[in-house]
């Protein structure tokens, strides 16, 4: 399933390690992809989580 997520961002927490993330918004949703390979697959999950969430 597609999700039309919008306003993709790099993560600013990255540290000294060169695997960044980004991030994406859509209504209810919030997806995550690979900044090296962004055609490669989205993790989509819903905003209900929370910042408290232990989702990783």
């Amino acid at each position: 399933m597609t999700y039309p997520l919008a306003s993709w961002r790099k993560s600013t927490y990255n540290g000294r390690n060169t695997g960044c993330v980004e991030v994406g918004f859509a209504p209810g949703l919030v997806g995550v992809r690979d900044t090296k390979d962004r055609d490669g697959g989205t993790l989509a999950v819903s905003r209900g989580l929370g910042r408290g969430s232990s989702l990783l």
